[in-house]
């Protein structure tokens, strides 16, 4: 167990960079876990991560001292490091206005790592998401989480989403990021030309209802930026659009919630004609 009282030491110093900076965590392919289950939902995914870090005051807590025995037992892999910063240092150091406590380090999991899904159909089936140029990393992460617990298998971001490593997205998906093949940077036009099955994009001015549309073969959704949609050229290369009702009248939903609408409609009709 290691100790870091300075401001000037470099493992702290590396922190802070990773805690602020997409560019810093993509060159160094390191990434923040803030609490206790972010952190146990990595360890069942994907193993031990590189480095725990706490707090001195929150290294006394029951949840950080079980999260040690577990360590100590040889939970997981093979164990992580321990660093405890100082309380000042680890708010620094921590992305939330009320730190945790408990952080880790982890390498950024690759598409590799992460074990293929058969969209939760147990047939093989694709389920996947496209995600153009999102603003929100919360409304990211969200939809990320709602994917995960759908049975999505893959999710590609365009260059204009979030960083989906942020503190932000991590936080908002609850985990999800362990369990999906999450390919950032992607051309969408180039995803969905290659997709071998439907790509359905939502759309105010379609005449076809989602609930009207057969949704259990392949499957890729497609969500566009908050305020101004999909660009021309992915809807271009959807094989369709379609409408959420929505005979309360509001004028549109939140691509989070109209995302996990979407995505469960799906799994209705997976499981009504197994």
């Amino acid at each position: 167990m290691k100790f870091i009282t300075s401001r000037e030491n470099p493992f702290f110093k590396q922190l802070i960079k990773l805690g602020r900076s997409a560019q810093e965590r993509r060159s160094a392919g390191l990434a923040l876990l803030d609490g206790i289950h972010l952190i146990t939902a990595y360890q069942r995914a994907l193993g031990q991560p590189k480095c725990l870090i706490m707090s001195e005051t929150g290294r006394d807590s029951g949840e950080v001292k079980r999260l040690l025995a577990e360590k100590r037992e040889g939970a997981g892999t093979e164990g992580a490091h321990v660093v405890v910063l100082t309380d000042t240092l680890f708010h620094a150091v921590s992305p939330v206005k009320t730190p945790t406590g408990v952080m880790a380090l982890i390498a950024t999991p690759k598409v590799e790592d992460i074990p293929l899904c058969s969209g939760g159909t147990g047939k093989g089936e694709s389920f996947a998401v496209l995600l153009e140029a999102i603003q929100n990393p919360g409304n990211l992460g969200s939809i990320l989480r709602s994917a995960a617990a759908a049975g999505v298998g893959d999710a590609y971001l365009s260059p204009g989403c979030p960083d989906a490593w942020s503190p932000g997205a991590l936080r908002a998906a609850m985990g999800a990021h362990f369990l999906l093949r999450i390919h950032e940077q992607s051309n969408l036009a180039d995803v969905a030309r290659k997709f071998d099955g439907k790509v359905i994009a939502t759309s105010l001015k379609a005449k076809t209802s989602l609930y009207g549309t057969i949704l259990t073969g392949p499957v890729a959704f497609v969500f566009g930026n908050e305020g101004a949609g999909l660009s021309d050229e992915v809807l271009a290369v959807v094989s369709e659009q379609v409408a959420i009702p929505m005979p309360g009248g509001t004028e549109s939903l939140n691509a989070a919630a109209a995302a996990a609408v979407c995505f469960f409609e799906r799994v209705r009709q997976m499981t009504v004609n197994r």
